[in-house]
């Protein structure tokens, strides 16, 4: 199975659990009035939502290099990955926006139904098939958009656990206690945002890749190579790093001996990155 039809696979089964959770969750918001279980079946359905974008992202993604994209389509993936961050923070601005109008005029809870409070608890169960499946899938098929869902999905996770309490807390009559709650799920949201910003951000501002003194060490180690003063590289979604290597040779090396040098210099960096790498050497009289 390609990377994109097992990427693709993993999230229509992500999509078809998330589906049911979110019919769970709704169900026990729309019977007890409850915000924190309301913002718990809102972090869901977003789940839900951010497969069906990632789905067809990922399709983008694979898109070899044409002429407009000379280094392929991977940042698409990385994009849908800063989507979903756009939709944790809608998530955020509705719960607290929801919890202090609450607080400000506390609305009575009514004592939660026994079953009411299984189903919502039951619901974490899934969330945690979801992560491990996702987590794994991310690691064999390395894609920075499983795991960033998959950390999202485990903020759902104490979303959930937030969610049981608000309602457990109905029984003590704390009217104060579902807005606050539901704040705490608005931060917790935030922070699952936060996570997913430091894995795409330095994607595409297109960050250092790799160490340059690891690239530059790899290639003076070359017979014939004199230096190398210029080094650059980032990487994309996928891992793939592209790096770019300056070398410089004697004088008097023809050009038959510098493109030997060249293909030496771009197999000795490429073993050093681990081989997932597309080198580019320049090369240069001393």
């Amino acid at each position: 199975m390609s990377r994109t039809a097992g990427i693709q696979r993993t999230l229509a089964i992500i999509l078809l659990l998330n589906a049911v959770v979110v019919g769970v969750k709704l169900v026990v918001a729309l019977r007890t009035g409850n915000l924190t279980v309301l913002g718990a079946t809102l972090e869901s359905f977003l789940d839900a939502m951010n497969n069906v974008v990632a789905i067809v992202v990922v399709a983008m993604a694979a898109r070899g290099p044409d002429d407009d994209h000379p280094y392929g389509h991977d940042k698409f993936e990385t994009m849908g990955a800063l989507a979903i961050v756009g939709f944790l923070s809608i998530s955020c601005f509705e719960l607290i926006r929801g919890g202090v109008v609450r607080l400000i005029t506390p609305v009575p809870i009514e004592p939660p139904a026994t079953t009411e409070v299984a189903f919502l608890a039951a619901t974490a169960l899934v969330n945690i098939a979801v992560v491990w499946y996702e987590r794994r899938k991310a690691r064999e098929l390395s894609s920075p958009l499983l795991l960033a869902d998959a950390a999202h999905t485990t903020g759902d996770l104490f979303v959930t656990g937030l969610a049981v309490a608000s309602l457990l807390s109905g029984h003590l009559a704390l009217a104060w206690a579902d807005p606050v709650l539901a704040m705490m799920v608005a931060a917790l949201i935030a922070w699952s945002g936060w996570q997913i910003l430091r894995v795409t951000i330095p994607v595409l501002v297109d960050e250092r890749g790799a160490d340059a003194e690891r690239i530059r060490a790899a290639a003076v180690a070359v017979a014939g190579v004199v230096g190398a003063p210029v080094v650059r590289s980032r990487t994309n979604s996928s891992g793939l790093v592209f790096a770019e290597v300056t070398v410089t040779v004697a004088g008097s090396a023809t050009v038959a001996q510098g493109h030997t040098i060249a293909d030496a210099v771009e197999a000795s960096v490429c073993a050093t990155l681990g081989g997932a790498a597309d080198v580019v050497v320049h090369i240069e009289p001393a």
